[in-house]
């Protein structure tokens, strides 16, 4: 009789001691952006140094290999998503943060010991490299629904807070000691993330909204990211800004694939001119998404927000098509701090449309869409160059480059600009995508919902019904 209280109290104390050293304080928005912060600035510091290497590794066919590289990575990125998303609802974050970030990192190391083993290495991370899902569903663990597009928009201005000295400090340290110190500098940050998510991260889904606990199978069909898919069009919000996900991410990734060597080699930037470029844009970014995406979607609401971000990214992409001054440029590159409140607004409103245990898997199919985008968007912008006959190679970006002449590509073509263009055109289809969303379910979508919760209806098909699928207890 005595031996069950016995057992009761041993799991209690296991409990507590679990909560004790599971991180430093209650979880909280500053975990996740310290997490996002170190990981990116360590791959900002790699920026002139992985430029350098794909040139030097593949002289002949390097926008291809880029694309190929980014490709596999995307596609693996895509298939393993959905199931690390699925895992964290069930298992928690902490342990999918670790995993992701350790995996995302391994890379950097190698890229001085060997550059094949470091592009073989980075193809193959693309299975973990889902970081950035797992951080919006700790976000959304652990923030109310009025709250989450705030935090939402702090995580993404981090993001781009990462990039702000980055590059910079690490084309600086590249000049003066040369590439290995800043790849060492790289890999002290990256162990730093890791050791922070051991020691300081706490983990953000409770007990009691856990679907199952350890040793529970999980569902392949909730893992499958065809399925997945699937799935999206029974719920016509998330089948809109799934739409809208791939239309304007696809060009935005190609975007950064190229930019940088495309503003040195097409538009004559200077190493330093490309430096000063990406902290100016990072840190109107910052101001973007701290403190306009809050008021925006207070005050016009989420489905508009999302419109204005992605007017502001169609503009941008055609300036950038057609610009060929250098002022120019600059023009355009400002507008990427408005254009990038699109991301978060629709995070914030994906999770707004999910329920507490399946935010991990929402966010989990976004990021699989951003990671086919990843591949797919590098591969279309160096397919584009290719058949324009514009191998941007980044010889340029040597200091004696003079700046701000005019490029032969210039004078050999009247628009050396032409995927910025076609990206532009997938912004407007999904502009008008944004058109068709729906910020909150139907009157039909809510009272299926209240059926999946009554034990004495039978469950019906509902526009939601893709979200809890698998998923209970």
């Amino acid at each position: 009789m005595k031996r069950q209280p016995v057992a009761r109290r041993a799991k209690r104390l296991k409990e507590v001691i679990r909560d004790e050293i599971s991180g430093l304080g209650s979880p909280h928005v500053f975990h996740a952006t310290v997490v996002i912060f170190l990981e990116f600035f360590a791959w900002g510091l790699l920026t002139g140094p992985v430029i350098s290497v794909l040139s030097d590794t593949f002289p002949s066919h390097t926008l291809f290999m880029n694309g190929l590289i980014q490709g596999i990575k995307g596609f693996l990125s895509f298939l393993s998503a959905p199931l690390i998303g699925a895992l964290s609802d069930v298992w928690g974050r902490k342990s999918f943060l670790l995993v992701s970030v350790f995996f995302t990192c391994l890379p950097i190391p190698l890229l001085y010991v060997s550059p094949m083993w470091y592009f073989a290495v980075f193809s193959m991370s693309g299975v973990f490299a889902v970081t950035f899902s797992v951080v919006f569903a700790y976000v959304a663990d652990i923030t109310d629904e009025n709250e989450r597009s705030s935090a939402y928009g702090q995580v993404s201005a981090t993001f781009a807070a990462s990039f702000v000295t980055s590059p910079a400090l690490g084309a600086y340290l590249s000049s003066q000691y040369g590439d290995g110190v800043v790849i060492l500098l790289a890999t002290s940050i990256s162990v730093l993330d890791v050791l922070f998510i051991l020691v300081a991260v706490p983990e953000s889904l409770p007990e009691r909204v856990r679907p199952a606990s350890w040793g529970t199978p999980i569902s392949w069909d909730k893992a499958d990211p065809f399925a997945s898919i699937r799935r999206v069009g029974q719920d016509h919000t998330i089948l809109c800004l799934c739409i809208m996900v791939f239309l304007s991410y696809l060009p935005e990734a190609g975007q950064y694939s190229c930019i940088f060597i495309y503003l040195t080699k097409v538009v004559g930037f200077t190493r330093e001119d490309v430096a000063t470029f990406i902290a100016v844009v990072g840190i109107l970014s910052v101001l973007a998404q701290t403190l306009v995406l809050g008021i925006l979607i207070n005050a016009i609401g989420y489905r508009k927000s999302i419109g204005i971000g992605l007017l502001f990214q169609l503009v941008q992409l055609v300036l950038y098509g057609v610009s060929t001054e250098y002022w120019m440029m600059w023009a355009a590159g400002s507008l990427a701090a408005m254009a990038a409140l699109s991301y978060p607004a629709i995070s914030a409103l994906v999770s707004k449309n999910a329920d507490a245990g399946q935010q991990g898997a929402v966010q989990g199919m976004v990021t699989g869409i951003r990671g086919l985008c990843n591949g797919l968007g590098p591969a279309l912008y160096g397919l584009v160059f290719g058949l324009l006959h514009m191998d941007l190679t980044s010889d340029t970006m040597a200091d004696t480059a003079k700046p701000h002449k005019e490029s032969p590509h210039h004078r050999e073509m009247t628009l050396p600009g032409a995927p910025f263009l076609i990206g532009a055109l997938m912004v407007f289809l999904a502009l008008l995508v944004s058109l068709y969303l729906r910020e909150t379910h139907s009157k039909k979508t809510e009272t299926a919902l209240e059926s999946l919760h009554s034990p004495r209806k039978q469950q019906p098909p509902s526009e939601k019904l893709w979200l809890t699928e698998g998923s209970s207890a």
